[in-house]
């Protein structure tokens, strides 16, 4: 079951940053189009007028599902800012309670957090929503990447929880620890 869960949080860090790597495509290609007409002008060659149609919306979708998918394998890593000076004042026993606490609040809010983005493109799917864009992306596509990476982090601080009440140490901590022996060295 370890080697699954920690497959799907490294696909869905892959998924965010092919999503990011189509962003910089795009967002490249738009401008390499515009330094072509520039150079046609200046020449006085005929522009192309190149132009990529609703970029800026098909990029913020991207730039949302990279967000939400990159979320579940960035809790597992230790990549997320966390605010530990607190946790540091309390000994281990004290800590392990804290973090059942905060783990099972997390997964709580997380999972109605996915329960309503799952309702959200729902909802979008049965009334066939699209963009306002030039062109016209149904809705469903983008809020089902959000939900799904919503789902991937509840999944995941589900996973924390359970290895703290198994009385073993939050998967994020190796990279804590690295850090705190890093700022100690």
């Amino acid at each position: 079951m370890r080697r699954i869960l920690d497959t799907l949080y490294q696909a869905a860090l892959y998924a965010s940053a092919l999503c990011l790597v189509v962003i910089a495509l795009t967002v490249g290609v738009q401008l390499a189009g515009r330094l072509l007409d520039g150079t046609l002008a200046l020449i006085g060659l005929p522009r192309t007028d190149f132009v990529i149609l609703s970029l800026s919306e098909i990029c913020g979708f991207l730039l949302a599902a990279a967000s939400f998918l990159a979320l579940a394998g960035t809790l597992k890593s230790g990549a997320h800012i966390r605010v530990t000076l607190l946790l540091g004042m309390f000994g281990e026993h004290a800590r392990r309670y804290i973090e059942i606490w905060a783990f099972a609040f997390a997964t709580a809010a997380s999972g109605y957090m996915t329960w309503q983005l799952i309702n959200f493109a729902w909802v979008s799917l049965r009334f066939n929503e699209v963009s306002n864009g030039v062109i016209r992306v149904p809705l469903v596509w983008p809020q089902a990447a959000m939900a799904l990476g919503a789902l991937m982090l509840t999944v995941a601080l589900l996973d924390e929880l359970v290895i703290v009440l198994r009385g073993g140490r939050p998967s994020f901590r190796k990279a804590e620890d690295a850090i705190t022996l890093g700022k100690e060295g």
